[in-house]
């Protein structure tokens, strides 16, 4: 393939087209005539050899070359959209641009509130779009990474890319207050025996991996993508679930839940931005980089910050044994 045959405006007009599914409104996304869109779509038949929308009825659908086009048309615009972005100068003070960070509802709360922040202070132009880690990050990680600006995740899960590190955290586990059979501590056998509440893909962290060395099988009776629901999914139960310190103390007012420490020493979690190398020596990048590394170090020095919660903290408080 010549890409230096190609047109790369093309791709502006694939993707609006495999999205829209509609000539006359690709057209009027991009900005093109429908006559000037019918012609883009004929220039993509021919290179393709395929219709790639095939008329049904009163309506276009995708061919399966269409459909396998579908994802990889948005990943060429969004990752030719970052190249041509890049900058050798970057002034955030004066500057207007978007970053769009990948990180769990755990990462936003404890880290990217803090980097909102600081961001709002010396870059008021500058916007941040936090994106929830789908559950392909670690089978696809490549072509996540390409299209975005950056990856809030713990060392241990992925690697083979350039990462910063940010701050560290612990593992503890919720249970409930009234819970029957759990008193002050936790053994490997109550892990075994109880019921799990789990975000998505815990697994695949190492503190969860240590489980299976030990010869424990969590029993997963509740999974949700979100780790600030946990807590309300304990509350009640006899449920437990493995949780970062530094949310079980940002999430204290929620739930009728205390925190036991693990029956065994459990991988601290490291967490880091991880990056696709094609941003490495982009100057706005670097600035974010080095940005999000400064609130990381200060968030390591500083004592974590402590929510106000209601005065009726009796001897089950929902706080971590440290507080």
């Amino acid at each position: 393939m010549n890409l230096g045959r190609l047109d790369l405006n093309l791709v502006v007009a694939l993707r609006a087209l495999l999205e829209e599914r509609n000539v006359t409104r690709a057209g009027q996304r991009v900005g093109l005539s429908q006559p000037a869109m019918s012609a883009a779509l004929a220039r993509l038949r021919r290179h393709f050899d395929d219709d790639l929308l095939a008329r049904v009825g009163g309506h276009y659908e995708l061919t399966a070359l269409g459909q396998v086009l579908l994802d990889r048309a948005s990943t060429a615009y969004d990752l030719l959209e970052r190249l041509f972005a890049s900058q050798a100068d970057f002034e955030p003070a004066r500057e207007s641009r978007e970053f769009k960070l990948v990180a769990s509802d755990y990462a936003v709360a404890v880290f990217g509130t803090e980097l909102a922040r600081v961001v709002h202070e010396e870059a008021p132009g500058i916007r941040l779009r936090f994106a929830q880690t789908p559950t392909s990050v670690v089978d696809a990680t490549d072509a996540l990474l390409s299209t975005t600006d950056g990856l809030f995740m713990p060392h241990g899960v992925i690697s083979g890319f350039p990462a910063t590190d940010l701050y560290q955290d612990r593992w503890v586990f919720l249970v409930a207050d009234d819970h029957p059979s759990v008193g002050d501590r936790l053994t490997r056998e109550d892990l075994a025996r109880l019921p799990w509440v789990t975000y998505q893909r815990t697994y695949d962290a190492p503190a969860v991996r240590q489980l299976g060395m030990l010869g424990i099988e969590p029993r997963v009776e509740v999974s949700v993508d979100s780790f600030q629901i946990m807590p309300l999914l304990v509350d009640g139960t006899r449920r437990i679930a493995l949780i970062q310190a530094r949310l079980a103390r940002l999430l204290a007012p929620l739930a009728a839940v205390r925190v036991v420490e693990p029956p065994y020493e459990a991988v601290p979690l490291s967490e880091a931005l991880w990056w696709h190398p094609v941003h490495t020596h982009d100057a706005a990048h670097i600035w974010l980089r080095e940005t999000a590394a400064r609130v990381g170090r200060r968030m390591t020095e500083e004592r974590p910050r402590h929510h106000r919660r209601p005065p009726a903290a009796g001897p089950n408080s929902y706080e971590t044994p440290e507080s």
